[in-house]
């Protein structure tokens, strides 16, 4: 094993970064998509909808979706430290197909202002995380912890989705 300050070990620790970086860049630019997909539906088309009692207001969005990605990126970094392995194999696919269909959800939901698409796309996303959780719980439990607040606020955005759905 390398020193701790060996060449070895700050090339490790450099490329660890990089590739968590990369995970940070890769969500924040699926929320940037996403964000582009809704800027036009927040404004003009989801104000008119029948909207449930505890709809969280429009300001709690943004910083819950911040966190969420950064969780998200942060559980992707964690999964890819893991030595190599079938289980870390299918976690980081499950990882890729997940954002896919996060991102997908804003385009169907908002710029296609498609509630029953929305909820389409929300319900695959929901088991694809969903059938994350155990899995990452057996594999790294700070990743367990780190996504379950996402696959919580999943559920309940797919909640909200269902009822637009069903009153509009």
């Amino acid at each position: 094993m390398p020193a701790a300050d060996s060449p070895a070990s700050t090339s490790s620790r450099a490329r660890s970064a990089l590739v968590l970086i990369g995970f940070l860049v890769l969500v924040f630019v699926v929320a940037a998509l996403g964000g582009l997909a809704t800027s036009h539906g927040v404004r003009d088309w989801y104000p008119a909808l029948n909207k449930p009692s505890w709809n969280p207001p429009s300001w709690l969005f943004g910083p819950v979706w911040t966190l969420l990605y950064t969780f998200m990126a942060v559980v992707a970094w964690r999964v890819w430290r893991l030595a190599p392995s079938p289980e870390r194999a299918a976690l980081l696919r499950r990882w890729f197909i997940q954002l896919a269909l996060n991102g997908a959800w804003s385009w169907t939901f908002f710029h296609f202002r498609s509630p029953a698409g929305g909820l389409a796309v929300i319900g695959a996303l929901l088991l694809v995380i969903g059938s994350m959780q155990p899995r990452l719980a057996r594999a790294d439990r700070p990743s367990a912890l780190l996504w379950t607040p996402y696959v919580l606020w999943v559920a309940f955005a797919s909640g909200l989705n269902l009822w637009i759905w069903h009153h509009n």
